[in-house]
Parts: C-alpha cells; sequence; structure tokens
C-alpha cells in the first residue's frame, strides 16, 4: 500500500481464507455464548423496577451499592443519570413484593445512608408480560429489518451478491450480539436500537461496494472476477475508512461524554462500526465469490445495434 496516493493495489481476495477462517471462529465463539450463556437482559426485556433519585450534592455510585448490598439489595443496577446528582436504580421482579413496596425500601435504605438527602423523583414498573413482549417484538424488528434488505438488494444487484450483502449483515448483528452476551452486558431497547442502526450502517458501506464491481464488471472486459473485486474494494478503500472514522470519533465521543445511559448505545455503534468495516472487505465479496458470481451474471449481452 503506498501512502498519500489516491490509488491502492492491496490484494484482498488474496486474503479471504485467512480470513474467512478468523472471522468463522468469532462468529463461532459468539453463536455458542448466545445460545448457552445467553443475553444479561435489560429491564426493558425482563421486567422490574425502575427509580429515580436525586440528591442536592453529587452522589458516590461505590457507596450507594453498598448501602443497597447491605439493605438486601445485592442484584440492583445503579447508574446516574444526566447528572451525578441524580441517580437510577434498576431492581429485578421479586415474587410477593410489590413495585411501590420495593421503592419505598430502596428509598428508605438509602436516605439512611445519606442522612436524608436522596429524595425520590419517579417509579416505573415494567411487567414481566410487557418485556416478554418487547423482547418479541424486537426480535421480529431484526427479522423484518434482514428481509427488507434480502428484498432490496435482490432487486438491485444480481442474486449472489445480495444473498452475500445479507450474509455479511447478519454476520455483524451476530458479532455485535455475542460480544453482549460473551463479556456479559446489559442487552436493553437502547442497545437493539443500536444493533439495528449498526445493519443500516453495514448494508449502506457494502452497496457501495457492489456499486463499483458491477460498474467494472463492464469496465474491465480482460479482468477475472477476483481482479475486479479487488480492483473495486481498492477504489472505495478511502471512501469506506473515512466514513468509518469520522463516524466513529463521533460515537466514541458519544461513549465518553453521553453519560452512563448511552453507555450501550454507543458501545454497540463502536464495535458495529468496525467489524462492518471488514465486512464490506472480507465477508461480502468473498461471499458472493464463493455462490459463483461471474461476469455473465453481472453484464447482459449486447442489443445488435449497439456499438462494439
Amino acid at each position: 500500500m503506498r501512502l498519500f496516493s489516491n490509488e491502492t493495489h492491496i490484494d484482498f481476495m488474496g486474503q479471504r481464507r485467512l480470513m474467512a477462517l478468523t472471522l468463522a471462529l468469532f462468529i463461532a465463539v459468539s453463536l455458542g455464548s448466545i445460545f448457552f450463556r445467553g443475553l444479561e437482559l435489560g429491564l426493558d426485556f425482563t421486567g422490574g423496577t425502575l427509580i429515580e433519585l436525586s440528591a442536592p450534592e453529587p452522589i458516590e455510585l461505590g457507596l450507594v451499592r453498598e448501602a443497597l448490598t447491605e439493605g438486601g439489595f445485592a442484584d440492583a443496577v445503579v447508574q446516574h443519570f444526566g447528572s451525578t446528582r441524580d441517580l437510577i436504580v434498576r431492581l429485578s421482579p421479586r415474587s410477593g413484593e410489590q413495585s411501590g413496596e420495593l421503592s419505598k425500601q430502596v428509598l428508605s435504605v438509602l436516605q439512611s445512608a445519606s442522612r436524608g438527602t436522596i429524595e425520590m423523583r419517579k417509579v416505573e414498573f415494567v411487567g414481566a408480560q410487557v418485556g416478554d413482549e418487547l423482547a418479541e417484538q424486537g426480535g421480529l424488528a431484526m427479522l423484518f429489518a434482514l428481509i427488507g434488505i434480502l428484498i432490496y438488494v435482490a432487486l438491485r444487484f444480481e442474486w449472489r451478491l445480495s444473498l452475500g450483502a445479507v450474509l455479511a449483515t447478519v454476520h455483524d448483528a451476530l458479532f455485535v450480539i455475542g460480544v453482549f452476551s460473551l463479556f456479559r452486558l446489559e442487552f436493553d431497547l437502547n442497545v437493539l436500537a443500536s444493533v439495528l442502526a449498526v445493519i443500516g450502517y453495514s448494508l449502506n458501506d457494502t452497496i457501495v461496494v457492489f456499486d463499483r464491481i458491477r460498474e467494472n464488471f463492464r469496465r474491465m472486459r480482460s479482468a477475472t472476477v477476483v481482479e475486479v473485486m479487488n480492483a473495486s474494494i481498492n477504489q472505495t478503500l478511502s471512501r469506506t475508512l473515512m466514513t468509518g472514522v469520522t463516524t466513529l470519533l463521533v460515537v466514541v465521543a458519544l461513549y465518553f461524554l453521553g453519560g452512563p445511559a448511552l453507555h450501550g448505545f454507543s458501545l454497540v455503534l463502536i464495535i458495529g462500526i468496525l467489524i462492518g468495516t471488514v465486512s464490506s472487505i472480507y465477508v461480502a465479496s468473498p461471499l458472493a465469490l464463493w455462490l459463483g458470481v461471474k461476469r455473465e451474471n453481472m453484464v447482459s449481452a449486447k442489443k445488435p445495434d449497439e456499438a462494439p
């Protein structure tokens, strides 16, 4: 690769087998973690109680967790909300106890630890049935998004390219979800929305490459399929990298400055942008190649009155 040049000549397709084995290993680990360990579902999906609290001075999360553990709420999830003086406490459902009772107990524990300075602002309760419905609807949203992508890309490109694009998109979604399962990160509605955004980002990147592949099949008449794909990826590489880097800068800033409430959302986007860039190069095009895409599939025969 030549630095400060408008054109690169990297043999991406020559590395496709090694990258395929590497990415297949990652996906196998992700699937294994999803099936055997599951996801650390958030309150949106499991149901439970959410309590918003405030104090006149900044609250230390460590002291709050310690007080709740001593008060019998060791499973509580505590985080700042908006500022260091605002607090959210999430509690999993408890059999035989109502949301109102739990919130009063939590408030009593924290007021005792803070000498009465903490006040309750709001209490929300999500039932288990509602959580199940949200989980089902979220899964259907991902499924319908992938079906819509398959239809759209199939109409725009040859079916081998469309299938490669969809499989690459599925790869990215599974990779992100697998990371959350493997490291036991909370998976809530914000994270699900971010996964859907990753699906759109990954597809857009892949379509740019596929558009150039289609153009180059018409322009590079004597080139092989591998040469056409290599040239197309190299020609769109600068655009792919610039889009990824500029988007990543914004998302990284969101992760560090957006507060804990946006950590899951922004983390999915960070992972998704990185793996989406890789998949648009090493997953979508190699899959189309292995599915048997040929020049004849991409370039229609000329009409008799067309000039040679």
